[in-house]
């Protein structure tokens, strides 16, 4: 897509993404940070059933010829199977050690599966999946382990870049599906020497190397800075594939002094590409989160050095509400005042900062900047209303906060990169964490999404958009999110979301041979 379409439908992919961003962000708000999960573990998936089994196929359905094919029957296409181990269910399988399912695959007589099923005491069985030797020992050895902790982390971490595709991306979800606590909490027993030669290995995938980033900073020492370094600086986008996860590690092994380089090459650096910039946003929002290494008025500073790019401003807009930073005000009713068709879309961030921020000023700002737009001071408070007031006394302590970082000078790097804040921000609410991941996931539709660094997201969905700014961001604000009383608003949310994103890809498509025409 070319930047004038991006230009042009960047506005409506952004709300209708901030409006099924919610609805997805409670399943990813505990996951690692970088790592997107490609499918249910076997884990889950033998939790989920009933009954689960490894058993052997002995005898094959008929093959139907001709017209038969035509008027067969999902019974005639039954398998026989023999079971050798139960996993789940034997009192619901009882003495029964033979079982009859739907196979359409090509395995011989005497290959071995894990069948599993639900519904008993008629079990319908699901489809069988063809597993090794190797396969059946690493199942029957996940389901002994403990439910979470080091331990059983310990037994997926043998598993990663296995022979066996199926067996290293079992592994690769299990740790995708933890948050990044648990990621530390192994770093003990990590394999540094291994991890290395996957991060730097072409043919390891770039959602995998984003785990193993993420782990290399959890053990890593600074015997690894020069290449990571390196990587960061790095031409090539092989290279620089997981660049989220791969700053996240540089500066969980730097520190603040690692702040500079970050800031010079992606976010005061205009001619830094998009992703790298996006990128580079997420793994602070990382560290904001996740991590307490780096001081978060230093951080702040990064973050700030975006407001001299207004195309990109709205990326961090909801970060500086979620992290209390009411010291530009003023910057971002400049931005406001002076968008222009490019930077348009900053506005309605904007005007949500305003409406989180207990200053007295920033009513005042609101007011004024309705009449220059009120069409976008009516968006804003119509895709995304507050979810309740401040309390009179916790709005009236943070504006106190407020008043006094104000008067004191923002804290600026030293020649050494560490900052001297006047005074250092709380750590965000709880409630702010699921938004802010999914202003992750939809802020950047240029960004490999499902790639977010550990403490991930997950992100990775983690993420966060404009929407992050529903709720109340005062560090005093109720952190606990309330529960719909049924599914019927998520199910019905995500099916609108679903039609009006096919609405937008359509309007794109057929915008596109417009143009082209």
């Amino acid at each position: 897509m070319t930047a004038m379409w991006q230009n042009r439908f960047r506005p409506l992919l952004l709300c209708l993404v901030a409006l099924a961003g919610p609805l997805m962000v409670f399943e990813r708000v505990q996951a690692c940070p970088f790592c997107a999960a490609v499918s249910l573990t076997f884990s889950e998936e033998i939790n989920n059933s009933q009954v689960a089994v490894i058993a052997k196929l002995v005898q094959l359905p008929p093959r139907p010829q001709g017209a038969a094919a035509q008027n067969s029957s999902l019974d005639v296409a039954k398998a026989k199977f023999e079971v050798i181990t139960i996993l789940k269910g034997e009192d619901v399988l009882g003495k029964n050690r033979n079982l009859e399912t739907v196979y359409f695959g090509d395995s011989p007589v005497g290959a071995t599966f894990l069948i599993m099923g639900i519904d008993p005491p008629t079990i319908n069985w699901g489809t069988p999946i063809a597993i090794s030797h190797r396969g059946q020992a690493y199942v029957t050895k996940a389901m002994a382990l403990p439910k979470e902790g080091p331990d059983r982390m310990a037994f997926f971490q043998d598993y990663f870049e296995d022979t066996d595709d199926m067996l290293a991306r079992d592994a690769y979800d299990e740790f995708a599906k933890i948050p990044y606590s648990g990621v530390r909490e192994l770093k003990d027993r990590m394999k540094h020497d291994k991890l290395i030669e996957w991060i730097t290995s072409a043919q390891v995938p770039v959602s995998r190397r984003r785990l193993y980033l993420t782990m290399l900073g959890a053990c890593g020492t600074e015997k690894d800075l020069p290449l990571l370094e390196e990587m960061i600086r790095s031409k090539d986008r092989q290279t620089k594939g997981a660049l989220d996860a791969l700053v996240a590690a540089y500066l969980t092994m730097k520190g603040p002094e690692g702040m500079p380089l970050v800031e010079d090459l992606f976010l005061k650096n205009k001619d830094a590409e998009y992703t790298d910039t996006y990128a580079t946003i997420m793994a602070l929002r990382f560290h904001g989160t996740e991590e307490k290494i780096i001081p978060r008025e230093r951080l702040l500073v990064g973050i700030r050095a975006m407001l001299d790019r207004p195309q990109l401003a709205d990326l961090v807009i909801p970060d500086l509400a979620r992290w209390e930073d009411w010291s530009v005000m003023d910057r971002l009713v400049d931005l406001f005042k002076n968008a222009d068709d490019e930077s348009s879309w900053v506005r309605v961030p904007v005007i949500n900062y305003l409406r989180a921020c207990p200053l007295p000023q920033a009513k005042e700002q609101i007011d004024e900047l309705a009449k220059l737009d009120p069409d976008t001071v009516k968006r804003a408070n119509t895709f995304f209303p507050l979810a309740g007031a401040v309390p009179a006394a916790a709005a009236a302590k943070t504006v106190d906060t407020a008043v006094k970082k104000d008067a004191a000078p923002a804290a600026e790097p030293t020649a050494s990169g560490k900052s001297q804040p006047a005074s250092q921000s709380s750590a965000p609410p709880a409630a702010a964490a699921p938004q802010n991941a999914n202003y992750e996931k939809g802020s950047g539709e240029a960004t490999s999404k499902s790639a977010l660094p550990p403490g991930a997201s997950s992100t990775e969905s983690a993420d966060q958009t404009t929407a992050g700014l529903a709720q109340p961001l005062s560090k005093n604000a109720a952190a606990t999110p309330t529960t719909p009383a049924t599914n019927f608003p998520v199910f019905g949310g995500l099916a609108a979301a679903a039609v009006l994103l096919g609405c937008a890809f359509w309007a794109i498509l057929k915008g596109g041979q417009h143009a082209a025409g």
